[in-house]
């Protein structure tokens, strides 16, 4: 158990620490001259079944609230200190406040000094500390008389505090671990050692663990839990750990940093939260008003956005956005305090609701019924909340890192919850039954409408159906979802376009027919270097234009694409162009060139196929953004290199009506595309997203005009 001392300067605390434990609290030259705490003391006082008892002794001057603060989070119990022959002060009043913003709601009060006042001054300051209690939110917490000097009433709140140890539940072990550091400091022989309270999870001699928000790699090489060596320090104990790591010296980790499980490092700048306003905040908070933020050990400016009301006043609860200088290690649900600038008032104090908070629509209806059921939902139902309440899927991974809880916890949690999950790039998505199903019947019918709209289309593009009927749900897992759906029977997709299962383009009797003719023609080894328009029309002996229509109709049908001007590939061919450049990327380690795409056609069909065919094929890619060109080298856009993907089963140089979606040229709906990629009348080299980490870009070097 850690008992933290609080109440006004010169009370009596740091002796009655050392009245019951035999320990000064006071370390520092400066404290032991002036006769005060400066800085946090600490000393342990071991119990008879095994357990230690920790005590956090804080500074009680109102110039030191920022390390008293630093000192009160994450605390078991606090012992308040009240001097007989002073009552209630003001450093007391804040400091019991700022107990209570940090969500501890009992307190035991040790009224000292009793030895230095008679009977009825003590009697009368008993009555106001206990008005005073019920006041401030902790009506019926116990009133000791003590006194340090002659040990009047030592051995009773001796005995309290280790009844209140006995009877106190351990912390959970299971969630990841964190350690907010309150010293760093440096031992001849040893090494780095920080130490500070665990707030949550375990860790063990040899565990690898980060320095947190820096993002300091670093190895537990020994560990002392509560004073004493051990092999593992666990959650609601104050540790010591001897850190080792390339970049783990007495310069790179300070008081306010987390030590953290590898899976739990995830810095926060933008955070939103539920407030309750201080009594110190005489005229209320306003938007974007400036105050320091004290977390765990961490002090950090903050600008207050306030999200449902426009100025609340003292006692208000109210949803806001604290829009940090730096980012700090933090958890929803943590408790924090807001002070002013000047390090004079308590503004307010409350929880982290949401560490990603969104910069844009933060006041959207929706997103404050989001966070006002988030905030009285609390830790164990956040989850469910969000299940049921967040406009898309919810990343299990994300959530499970900002909760603190393993992702097979968080799985398990979704799925009690009734949740589907499914498995995209990037994690584990959780939707509810009931989301699922609002998305069926949304994308049912925003499908009908574009079919009614446009018949002679064979599908609307993914992007576009996910921005008009899903906006809030990712694009790798809205593809899994039409996965899912198409498995149902009721939808199709092929490449980046989607359609209902029932939707069938009609093709006027006569243009079939010719295209009957027509398709042989461009279709087997010459697939690559098919006839043109002009070609067609002589060899069947009809007229240009109807050969034109129908290729132009057909392409809008899916089968085909015009590459070029009376240039048409059939939609196979296109896929299997497409393969060719991502296989040559992967051959050739990253980027490629036009010579090497033509020997790769030509290899394919068994014939010449020549460097303008290529350049036309390529060219084609490029506008669409499925190749990325640098110079005269290119390579795939992975975020859209199925755009052009036919139907399973479908072979290369295939004659036979394939039923498949619609080619992008020319279509209504092709605005954007995989990805978020704005696509507006073609692509270049500076429209396009960067290149891959495993691709390098050439070398400037190597650029020219365009091939």
């Amino acid at each position: 158990m850690i008992v933290g001392t609080a109440g006004h300067v010169d009370h009596g605390k740091t002796s009655l620490v050392k009245a019951l434990t035999g320990v000064d609290a006071d370390r520092l030259k400066e404290e032991k001259e002036r006769g005060i705490t400066i800085d946090l003391g600490f000393a342990y006082w071991p119990q008879d079944d095994g357990g230690v008892i920790g005590f956090v002794d804080v500074p009680g001057h109102e110039r030191f609230v920022h390390t008293m603060l630093a000192g009160a989070q994450a605390l078991d119990l606090v012992l308040l200190v009240v001097a007989a022959d002073d009552g209630v002060m003001p450093q007391t009043r804040e400091h019991a406040e700022i107990v209570r913003l940090l969500g501890i709601d009992e307190v035991v009060v040790a009224l000292t000094k009793v030895d230095a006042v008679d009977a009825a001054r003590r009697a009368a300051v008993t009555a106001e500390i206990a008005a005073w209690l019920a006041e401030a939110g902790f009506a019926g917490g116990a009133i000791l008389p003590v006194s340090s000097v002659t040990g009047e009433g030592v051995a009773e709140l001796a005995a309290l505090l280790s009844a209140r140890h006995r009877a106190l539940r351990a912390r959970d072990a299971s969630r990841l671990f964190r350690l907010s550091v309150d010293r760093a400091f440096v031992l001849q022989g040893t090494g780095v050692v920080v130490t500070g309270m665990a707030l949550d999870g375990s860790v063990s001699v040899g565990d690898a663990v980060v320095v947190s928000p820096a993002g300091h790699e670093a190895r537990v090489r020994s560990i002392h839990a509560q004073n004493r060596k051990a092999e593992t320090g666990v959650a609601g104990q104050r540790c010591a750990l001897n850190l080792a790591g390339p970049a783990i010296s007495r310069e790179t980790v300070a008081r306010g940093d987390m030590v953290v499980a590898p899976a739990a490092h995830a810095p926060a700048q933008r955070i939103d939260a539920v407030l309750v306003v201080a009594s110190g905040a005489a005229k209320g908070l306003t938007q974007w008003m400036p105050a320091r933020l004290h977390h765990g050990t961490a002090e950090v400016g903050a600008r207050i956005v306030l999200l449902d009301a426009e100025a609340p006043t003292r006692g208000e609860t109210v949803l806001a956005q604290l829009v940090l200088e730096r980012p700090i290690c933090a958890r929803a649900q943590d408790r924090f305090v807001l002070r002013d600038v000047s390090a004079s008032r308590t503004l307010a104090g409350g929880r982290f609701l949401d560490l990603r908070a969104p910069e844009r629509r933060r006041r959207a209806p929706e997103r404050l019924a989001l966070l006002a059921a988030l905030a009285e939902a609390g830790a164990e139902g956040g989850l469910r909340t969000l299940l049921e309440r967040a406009a898309g899927a919810v990343d299990l991974a994300a959530w499970a890192r900002d909760a603190g809880v393993p992702l097979a916890e968080a799985r398990a949690r979704a799925q009690a919850a009734g949740a589907v999950l499914v498995g995209a790039e990037g994690g584990v998505f959780a939707v509810s039954g009931e989301r699922l199903d609002a998305l069926s019947e949304a994308l049912r019918g925003a499908l009908a409408d574009f079919h009614a709209a446009h018949p002679d289309l064979g599908g609307q593009g993914l992007e576009r159906l996910r921005m008009q009927a899903a906006r809030a749900i990712p694009a790798a897992l809205f593809r899994l979802l039409l996965r899912r759906f198409a498995e149902q029977g009721w939808l199709a997709v092929d490449g980046n376009w989607v359609r209902l299962a029932s939707h069938r383009v009609e093709v006027p009797p006569e243009d079939a027919e010719l295209w009957t003719l027509i398709r042989p023609l461009i279709a087997g080894e010459v697939r690559f270097r098919p006839p043109r328009v002009r070609d067609i029309a002589d060899t069947l002996g009809i007229g240009e234009e109807a050969v034109r229509r129908v290729l132009l109709r057909l392409a809008r049908a899916g089968e085909a694409d015009e590459v070029a001007h009376d240039h048409f590939l059939l939609r196979p061919a296109v896929a299997e162009a497409v393969d060719m450049a991502r296989r040559l990327e992967e051959d050739a380690g990253g980027w490629f060139v036009a010579a090497q795409f033509r020997d790769r056609l030509e290899a394919a069909c068994g014939g010449v196929v020549g460097r303008k065919v290529a350049i036309q094929v390529l060219e084609f890619l490029d506008r669409h953004g499925v190749t990325i060109r640098r110079g005269d080298k290119r390579r795939i856009n992975p975020h859209r290199r199925e755009l052009f993907a036919v139907a399973e089963g479908s072979a290369p140089g295939d004659t036979s009506i394939s039923g498949r979606e619609a080619s992008p040229v020319g279509r209504p709906d092709f605005k954007s595309g995989w990805g978020r990629e704005t696509v507006s009348g073609g692509f270049d080299s500076h429209s396009l997203p960067p290149p891959s980490p495993r691709a390098a870009a050439p070398s400037p070097a190597t650029g020219g005009g365009r091939g």
